[in-house]
């Protein structure tokens, strides 16, 4: 088990777990709703517009080769939309928001290098306004700072609990060998076109690659958060979420690494930073977070306690987060209007 955790930056659709549970919810028969009302929340129209708007956002239509897988990511995003929906009118009902220099901020960072030229571009090829994001990124710091006041309070473990889950698996602290905490930051030379950091950033040539490998050093080395810059712009899919944070990995596990990448680790000092460049054009820029010799490891060392409690809160927080969101539904009158018209014709809309 990693001994630390970065708090992940969670989003709407790592609640899906939780929407399943919409099926239980009380609902209305959807008696002459029209055609163009995909959803229906508590009185409150989601029309087709706004889920086509939300398709264009976050989807790449390339990715999506027949009419049943893009029937089934709309299906999806509105039953995204339906949640989110219920969290934006509780943050609403709290007072709970973000200020316009926040959304300001989470814009720059969504903006990353990209000029305001490209970055129009970009908006203008999805069919989407600077308004739309703007208010996207309302919606998702309100219902962050939603779950920050009745979530977060709430996931902190008691040190009982940090205690009792060392003493179940003391032996997970006993390293036969050195063990090596990593992080790392992933840039590839070819396109994704299913892109998973916050700020959908993918470099798509090798120079493209080079250079923001290159950006991206820089702003490590000028202070930047290094869990940041990897949720921000990570491409690997696998640790984009949790900050770039591999965990501990023993020293033989780095046998068989290229001598670049051994280097960067093994010979290196907690808290250095180092860029690699890999044989396939992709780089791989590492932070050694801790070094630990062999031996048994107990619950007062720091980074052992300190490890315990990040993952024994991240674990409580996210199962919090998704009661929280099942009792949002749970109460709520929601007609999912796309899918009751998706079985009566039998897997096609009307035209």
């Amino acid at each position: 088990m990693p001994q630390g955790t970065v708090r992940r930056h969670v989003v709407l659709g790592a609640l899906l777990c939780a929407s399943l549970a919409g099926a239980c919810n009380r609902t209305t028969q959807p008696a002459n709703l029209p055609a163009t009302t995909w959803a229906v929340v508590d009185g409150q129209d989601i029309t087709k517009d706004e889920v086509e708007k939300a398709f264009r956002a976050n989807v790449d239509p390339a990715t999506l080769v027949t009419d049943e897988a893009i029937l089934t990511t709309k299906l999806g995003l509105v039953d995204d939309m339906i949640t989110q929906h219920l969290l934006e009118t509780k943050a609403t009902a709290e007072k709970v928001g973000p200020t316009d220099a926040e959304v300001d901020k989470a814009l720059a960072e969504r903006k990353g290098n990209t000029t305001d030229a490209q970055f129009e571009l970009q908006l203008s090829q999805r069919a989407l306004t600077l308004d739309d994001i703007r208010k996207g990124i309302r919606r998702e710091l309100a219902v962050e700072k939603l779950f920050e006041k009745n979530v977060t309070p709430k996931a902190t473990p008691t040190e009982d609990e940090i205690a009792a889950f060392f003493n179940s698996h003391r032996a997970q602290f006993n390293y036969t060998e050195p063990q090596y905490r990593v992080a790392q930051i992933v840039v590839t030379p070819v396109p994704d076109a299913q892109r998973r950091n916050r700020l959908n950033d993918d470099a798509t040539t090798p120079e493209a690659a080079q250079a923001k490998a290159n950006v991206l050093l820089e702003k490590l080395r000028s202070g930047a958060q290094f869990a940041e810059l990897a949720m921000d712009y990570s491409e690997d899919p696998q640790s984009v979420e949790r900050g770039g944070d591999l965990g501990f990995i023993p020293a033989s596990a780095f046998a068989n690494q290229p001598a670049s990448i051994r280097q960067a680790v093994v010979n290196a000092k907690p808290g250095a930073v180092n860029m690699v460049r890999l044989p396939n054009g992709a780089y791989t820029i590492l932070l050694l977070v801790a070094a630990e010799p062999a031996g048994q490891r107990e619950l007062s060392v720091p980074a052992v306690h300190d490890g315990i409690r990040d993952a024994l809160r991240e674990r409580k927080e996210q199962l919090l987060r998704t009661a929280y969101v099942t009792r949002l539904r749970d109460d709520a009158t929601i007609v999912n209007n796309l899918a009751r018209q998706i079985v009566d014709t039998s897997g096609k809309l009307p035209k």
